[in-house]
Formats: C-alpha cells, sequence, structure tokens
C-alpha cells in the first residue's frame, strides 16, 4: 500500500527507523545504565531506584542464574508478579543472562499456569508470594526447578519492607497459606549473585528475547516469539512515532498497566529506559483512590493506559484535582478510546490522547497518531515508521480502495512465530504478512480505523454491525460510566444488538438509552435489549471481555 501517511506525521518523525542501534537489548540496556547512572529508573510506594543500582542488582541476578542455578542461555525463565522494583531487576537480570522471559499474569488460574510453564518449557520462576499459593498447585506437573520467591515489600529500604510485608501479610491478609519448601529468596538470590562473577554472553539481534502470551481469551494461550530485534524496532518506532514529544533524561511516565503486559513493556518499560526517564509503578491501579494519591506526589510528564482506566480517573474528583502542567504525552491502546473519553480527558488535562493499536504478535504497537494532532478523530492513527499494511478481503486479495479489510502488517516488529506451533504461525503469518484478524478502513490521509475483529463482528438481517460504534454512541451519554456491545441470537434478524451498561447516574432508564441510541444510530443499529450491571468482566489489563459477556447468553432465550 502507498505510504500516503508519511507525509501527515510531523517533520521530525522520520520514514524509516534503525532497528539495529543497539546489538540487543543488553546493549541498549548497558549503554543507558552508563548514561544515566545517577538518574531514577524506577519509583514505587515511594522508593527510587537508580539506574546504576538497577544495573548492579540486574548484574547480580544474571550470575545468579547462570552460575548458582546453572542454567545456560536460551532457558525460559518466568515472572509472575505486579508492578514492583523487582520486575525490572528480574527481567534484566534474564536478559543479561542471554536467557528468554515468559511473562506471566500474576492472577492466572492453576490450570493457566500449568498450562504457560509447561507450553514454555521454562526452568525457573519468579513469583511475589501473594499468589505462590497457585503455583504450589501445579509446579510438581511442570518442567520447572527453580522458584525465585519475593515479598511485596522486599526492594523498599529495610524499615520499610518489614513494615509493608507485615501489613500485606497480616493485616491486609493477601498472602494465602502456600508450601514451597526448595524455594529461594529473591533477596538471597540477588546476595549470593553480587559474590559471583556475571559472565556476559554473546546476545545478538536475532535471539529471543520474551515468549509472550497471547490469545487466552480466544483459546488457547500461544507464546509469541519476540527477538531482541523485534523488541528493540518497536521502541525506535515509538519513539520516532513521538518526535521531539519526548526528551531524553527529563522524562516521567506513570507506569499503571502491568508490565507483564507488552504495552507497558515496550511503551513504558523500555522505551523509557532508553530515554533515561523515570518509570512510576503502580502496584494495584484498580485502588482508583490510592492511585490518585500517588499520582499527586510526582510531576509526572507521561500517562499510558486503557479506555477504562482514563474513565475511572476521569471519574476520580480527587484526580480532577490534580496539577498537569508537566503532563506532555497521554497514550492509549488495549482497546479503543471512546470519544466521550478521549474528550473528558482534553478538557480535563489541555492534552489529547494519543489513540494507538497494537498487537502482541508486533511488539506491539502498528499505528498512533500523530502527536500534533489538534481533535480525537476516532482513528487508531498512522502506521508507525518502517511498517508496511495492506487491507485484504475473506480470500486473501487486497480490497479497493475505501473499503474495509482484515489488516495485514510488514515490518521488523513483527514476531518469529508462536513457540512450538508452526500451524497457528501459518495461519496468520503469509510471506512476511501478519494477518491480524483485526478489519480496518484506511482514509484518503492514511489514518487506520479499527471497525473490530472479525468475531465480534454482529449480523443483524444481513447487515454488519460493529460493537465499536454502538459503545462509542452510549458512551456520549452522560448518565452512563462503562458499556458493551455484544449479538444475541433473533429469531427475526439472526442476531439483535444487546449493550450491557454501569450506571454513572442511577435515574438512567433503558427508554431513555434507546431513544438516545435512535437519534444517533440507523434502525438495525440501535440495541434492542439493554441490561444494567453492577460492573463489566475485564482482562487484568482492564480490557471489557466481551466474550464473557456473549458466553454468559449463549443459552438464554432467542430475543
Amino acid at each position: 500500500m502507498n505510504k500516503v501517511w508519511l507525509n501527515r506525521y510531523p517533520a521530525d518523525v522520520p520514514a524509516e527507523i534503525d532497528a539495529d542501534r543497539y546489538t540487543s537489548l543488553v546493549d541498549l540496556f548497558e549503554q543507558a545504565a552508563r548514561r544515566y547512572a545517577e538518574r531514577p529508573a524506577f519509583i514505587n510506594m515511594g522508593q527510587s531506584m537508580s539506574f546504576q543500582r538497577l544495573e548492579q542488582r540486574s548484574r547480580a541476578f544474571a550470575a545468579y542464574l547462570q552460575h548458582k542455578l546453572g542454567l545456560s542461555k536460551g532457558d525460559r525463565v518466568a515472572i509472575m508478579m505486579p508492578n514492583l522494583l523487582q520486575y525490572p531487576v528480574a527481567l534484566f537480570g534474564i536478559l543479561r543472562a542471554g536467557m528468554v522471559v515468559v511473562n506471566v499474569n500474576p492472577l492466572y488460574t492453576p490450570r493457566e499456569l500449568e498450562h504457560q510453564l509447561n507450553d514454555s518449557g521454562a526452568k525457573a520462576i519468579v513469583i511475589v508470594s501473594n499468589f505462590a499459593h497457585t503455583l504450589e498447585k501445579v509446579v510438581a506437573k511442570t518442567q520447572v526447578e527453580h522458584v525465585i520467591l519475593t515479598r511485596l515489600g522486599d526492594q523498599l529500604s529495610p524499615g520499610k519492607a518489614t513494615l509493608v510485608n507485615f501489613v500485606v501479610k497480616y493485616i491486609k491478609r493477601l498472602v494465602p497459606k502456600y508450601n514451597l519448601p526448595d524455594a529461594i529468596s529473591f533477596r538471597s538470590a540477588l546476595q549470593q549473585g553480587g559474590q559471583l562473577e556475571y559472565s556476559r554472553p554473546v546476545v545478538n539481534n536475532d535471539d529471543l528475547a520474551f515468549l509472550q502470551y497471547t490469545g487466552g481469551t480466544t483459546g488457547v494461550a500461544k507464546g509469541a516469539m519476540l527477538t531482541h530485534r523485534n523488541m528493540q524496532a518497536n521502541l525506535e518506532q515509538t519513539k520516532a512515532t513521538y518526535g521531539s514529544l519526548l526528551r531524553d533524561g527529563k522524562e516521567l511516565v506513570v507506569t499503571a498497566l502491568p508490565l507483564y503486559h507488552i504495552f507497558a513493556l515496550t511503551v513504558n518499560c523500555l522505551l523509557f529506559i532508553e530515554l533515561g526517564g523515570q518509570n512510576l509503578l503502580i502496584t494495584n491501579p484498580r485502588d482508583i483512590p490510592g492511585f490518585v494519591k500517588e499520582l499527586g506526589k510526582y510531576p509526572f510528564t507521561a500517562i499510558t493506559g486503557v479506555n477504562t482506566l482514563f474513565n475511572a480517573l476521569l471519574n476520580d474528583k480527587n484526580f480532577q484535582q490534580l496539577d498537569f502542567s508537566t503532563l506532555r504525552l497521554s497514550a492509549g491502546g488495549g482497546m479503543s478510546v471512546q470519544k466521550a473519553v478521549a474528550e473528558r480527558w482534553e478538557k480535563l488535562t489541555g492534552h489529547y490522547l494519543l489513540e494507538g493499536y497494537g498487537l502482541t504478535e508486533c511488539s506491539p504497537l502498528v499505528s498512533v497518531n500523530p502527536y500534533d494532532i489538534t481533535c480525537h478523530n476516532g482513528s487508531i492513527g498512522l502506521p508507525v515508521p518502517s511498517t508496511d499494511i495492506k487491507l485484504v478481503d475473506d480470500n486473501g486479495c487486497e480490497v479497493a480502495e475505501g473499503q474495509p479489510g482484515e489488516l495485514c502488517i510488514k515490518g521488523p516488529q513483527v514476531m518469529l512465530g508462536y513457540w512450538q506451533r508452526q500451524d497457528a504461525t501459518d495461519e496468520v503469518l503469509k510471506e512476511g504478512w501478519l494477518y491480524s484478524g483485526d478489519i480496518v478502513s484506511v482514509d484518503k490521509e492514511g489514518f487506520l480505523r479499527i471497525v473490530d475483529r472479525k468475531k465480534d463482528m454482529i449480523l443483524v438481517s444481513g447487515f454488519n454491525v460493529y460493537p465499536n460504534e454502538i459503545e462509542d454512541v452510549v458512551m456520549q451519554h452522560p448518565k452512563v460510566r462503562e458499556a458493551a456491545a455484544i449479538g444475541v441470537p433473533s429469531e427475526l434478524s439472526g442476531e439483535a444488538v444487546k449493550i450491557c451498561v454501569v450506571k454513572k447516574d442511577e435515574s438512567l432508564t433503558k427508554e431513555e438509552l434507546i431513544a438516545h441510541c435512535r437519534r444517533q444510530l440507523t434502525g438495525y443499529k440501535v440495541p434492542k435489549i439493554v441490561e444494567f450491571r453492577d460492573e463489566l468482566p475485564k482482562t487484568n489489563v482492564g480490557k471489557i471481555l466481551r466474550r464473557a459477556l456473549r458466553d454468559e447468553i449463549s443459552k438464554a432465550p432467542a430475543a
């Protein structure tokens, strides 16, 4: 497809990036640690960790993995924890040892954890004690040989660590009982590793860096194989896209999305390491009052999140009183940013919420709105530098100009494939193109608009209805807090539109909401069913799970 979008980016955004500016993520990290040694790299629970301290501790952990545990280059090591200072120490330690990081959602059930550990063949796992009871149930059925256990406060100062760990375990009772008698203390591992000599392996950009699991809500979770080059390329693409908006050594990014999620891993962790920025780690972003209190302590310059997170913040009165004078970048991804949320964000903060789009299989960023946009345009932006796209129909043929089609992506950020799943790889990777499964349209300026996932499309009397459009309209009603649209069986039309809504104002009625929709949607798109709920099912990063809603009504009578 003709790269018409390149002329729409600001002049300081290059058409191409150098995916090999560093020889590996290890090279990138070590150079950044030298450049910004004295600067804070991560902040969590009031504790700051400098680049120099992070370099020292990650080196000690790498040495421990190599010499005490006897692990080899290419071995997989899992990390299962929320946003804590321990995470970057473990992350860069594993990478510096030449090993492969397997990120694990700490909220996994035993079944999900067993699958991921066995599928990846992980030989070791670093896990926070809050979730050790889950591991206990399955560890004997996996290849895991070494369990490295940490407590929530273990990287804080001694006094604070003792207090936090006591409160978490005995006051809040957030550590269920577990029995892992052979587990190793993370603090002990660092102490022992600090006495050992780190042997820097030869790591290059073609080596595997991450097994990033995806697809758990649509079937068996698969490990996307992401190389050092994939991740470094996407970091460079993100940095190039934001151009002069981000300044070396001067940024503080709010990291509420978990670092085990690909969005935060690349855009927050890796990008801001390279920039010499600070990451403010939020361990529990669901605690909005606590989150907002933490935000009030720091002059943050950037924040990333998903639509539901921004919406929750906007509905908090204390957040509305914060000082946004230092804010330079607000980036939304993971799900569609709704117009009502984007407009409220701009009105409150004075900054546009730059919506982007990505896939785990693309490390993740594929497109983003340019930083000089003057309004929320409802698009997912322009393809990032060094990225080609095409739109195809169900037969794999490119669609006519102006027609929607499945988005296909080619670029240095595209994964090698799925770990040990050649059949699944062949389904999505064809002649170098990644078939995303997302239906997209492109306007004359090159802006992409996501129509929807193929599987989420609702078919009403032969007409395609896309949930994003319905949800966007519903969210514009001032009495609505959250909304999700799904298709339900209908004897008259095949499927009918159902909308599940969380109220902001209890006076909202179904009739009022349907009347609102009728004013903005053509007849077959108007919801036939409205269900009010206290909350909507979401993933751990806040993405609304339409599939879970569909599963709930699969046995319900036809509408």
